[in-house]
């Protein structure tokens, strides 16, 4: 699913379907927001977003072998919740 499909999604429960496109980027900015702030953004059933700091280290470069350094950086790790991982592992068992 991608972000057009996700918008139309959502415009099927709304009342005014137009409301759809910023309703899903303001709680995308959102989250963003939250994230940039700090923040850790906890959606209860879904899962946990939040940042995470990655040291420098010596990486490799597989086509010369030369060794790269990667510099320290911070990503976000994303954790599903306990109702995402139940309700994916019964689609696969299906």
């Amino acid at each position: 699913m991608n972000k057009t499909q996700l918008i139309k999604e959502v415009s099927k429960v709304l009342t005014n379907p137009k409301n759809a496109k910023p309703a899903v980027d303001s709680m995308l900015q959102a989250i963003k927001d939250a994230l940039v702030g700090g923040d850790i953004v906890r959606l209860i059933g879904f899962g946990t977003f939040k940042t995470a700091e990655r040291t420098q280290k010596v990486a490799r470069n597989i086509h010369t072998a030369e060794n790269v350094i990667v510099p320290a950086h911070t990503t976000v790790k994303f954790s599903p919740g306990k109702l995402l991982k139940d309700a994916v592992k019964k689609e696969n068992q299906s």
